[in-house]
């Protein structure tokens, strides 16, 4: 993927096509608590503070899938040709 961030026009990207950049292209894994998933995951069930767990985030911030192991995700991301980056 190379992306730039100057459209053919020459103009910097707007916020929605900044936005856009990378989906259905790239995926980011977020490691995470289990007590911030409500935030991201707002139709998951409560879980037990204090779990770690990694969410499969679109390009655009989406939450794709939640999972307790990092290699679960990334292999959520593959199996659906998206390539794989770290969030921190």
């Amino acid at each position: 993927m190379n992306h730039n961030a100057n459209n053919h026009a020459g103009r910097p990207l707007d916020v929605a096509e900044l936005a856009n950049l990378g989906l259905g292209e790239m995926a980011y894994v977020k490691p995470l608590r289990s007590d911030d998933v409500a935030r991201l995951f707002p139709q998951a069930p409560k879980l037990q503070p204090g779990v770690d767990l990694f969410a499969l985030l679109s390009a655009s911030g989406e939450p794709i899938v939640l999972t307790d192991s990092r290699d679960a995700a990334v292999a959520n991301a593959w199996a659906h040709d998206l390539t794989t980056v770290s969030l921190h």
